[in-house]
């Protein structure tokens, strides 16, 4: 499974890494509601489990990936400061279609 991260979010990521509620638990990207087609996404520290796979990113970050959830496989969690402040995480891989 795949999943990109931009350099905003490593920055935050990393951040909530170092925190002390963090400790033995790694970022975990699921989905929290299904469109037919596409996915909305959120992320939250979490424990590894045995459905996850642990997917290593180019900012050297690790992130949980449940394999069985198709939607997951190629996210791309970005991190922006305007016009508001949050991540915002997609799936360019699983189109993105508005009806």
């Amino acid at each position: 499974m795949k999943c990109k991260i931009n350099r905003n979010a490593a920055n935050v990521l990393k951040k909530m890494l170092s925190s002390e509620e963090a400790e033995g638990k790694m970022i975990r990207v699921f989905v929290t509601d299904r469109h037919g087609d596409h996915a909305h996404y959120d992320l939250r520290l979490d424990t590894q489990t045995e459905h996850d796979e642990v997917v290593k990113t180019d900012k050297g970050i690790d992130v949980l990936l449940d394999k069985r959830e198709g939607f997951l496989d190629g996210v791309w969690i970005q991190y922006f400061y305007l016009p508001q402040e949050g991540f915002v995480i997609t799936n360019p891989s699983k189109g993105h279609h508005h009806h």
